[in-house]
């Protein structure tokens, strides 16, 4: 199933692709929906083409969902992003972010989720929609 979530953030691609190089960045947009906690830490890590990080998962920050592995595709700021993730429980969550220009000052933004969880796709579907409506929200707090 696919999730697909488009709003206009009031900033320009340039500076939304640099947050999307933190990974401060989903750790707030994604918060309290869940948290990502480096296996690995790092603390010059940057996301970028071929990057393959793992954290530990938890969903609305308490209830531990395993590890959650995030290979990086496509990282670019003209062409947006690509991912390969997954864990345990979704092992196929692919996430696509592309970024389109409306003026200086504002970008349309939006996630691609493609989301394969056996009998639970459903319920990780309604849940993903939710999710990303909130990412989307925190992003525009964030700018």
């Amino acid at each position: 199933m696919i999730v697909n979530k488009t709003s206009v953030l009031p900033s320009s691609r340039k500076v939304i692709f640099e947050k999307l190089l933190e990974l401060g960045t989903l750790q707030y947009i994604a918060f309290p929906y869940a948290t990502f906690t480096p296996l690995d830490v790092k603390s010059s890590f940057k996301w970028g083409v071929g990057t393959t990080s793992s954290y530990k998962f938890k969903l609305f920050g308490f209830i531990p969902m395993g590890i959650h592995t995030i290979k990086i595709e496509r990282f670019d700021e003209q062409t947006g992003v690509s991912s390969k993730e997954g864990n345990k429980f979704v092992p196929v969550w692919n996430h696509e972010i592309f970024l389109e220009d409306i003026d200086e000052k504002h970008t349309k933004y939006t996630d691609k989720v493609t989301i394969n969880a056996g009998w639970k796709t459903f319920f990780v579907w309604l849940w993903a929609n939710a999710f990303y409506a909130h990412r989307q929200r925190r992003w525009k707090k964030l700018l």
